[in-house]
């Protein structure tokens, strides 16, 4: 509740658009990351947490059905927004991976040879 709190007052003072949960949020990462060690109370906590974050989709769901109407008449445009945005985030991810993953030299694939690398294991 502290660094929702601080988020709050960070995104009012500001005047940002960023909800004030969100910075509390990002707050929160800083400080844990820069703990480099978790507690064993945060610890329990969180593992419960994450066996019931299902519950978080409720609000959502609700929401959807009280925008019924709305979807109805513009259903279309949020399914066309939801695929572009997923093949968006597709394509993302392959091209963040593919500049962070070591080069592989063409002696090492032998690709243009035409024979599979032995499988060598572990």
């Amino acid at each position: 509740m502290l660094f929702q709190g601080l988020g709050e007052l960070i995104s009012t003072s500001f005047s940002l658009s960023v909800p004030g949960p969100v910075i509390g949020m990002a707050c929160l990462l800083v400080v844990l990351l820069l703990r480099e060690k978790i507690d064993t109370n945060l610890a329990t906590v969180a593992a419960s947490f994450s066996q019931h974050l299902g519950l978080l989709f409720v609000p959502a769901a609700v929401g959807v059905v009280s925008f019924l109407p709305v979807l109805s008449t513009h259903g279309w445009a949020v399914a066309l927004v939801l695929l572009l945005s997923v093949a968006i985030t597709i394509v993302t991810t392959a091209l963040v991976l593919r500049l962070l993953s070591p080069k592989i030299t063409a002696a090492e694939s032998d690709e243009g040879s035409g024979k599979a690398k032995p499988f060598k294991g572990r």
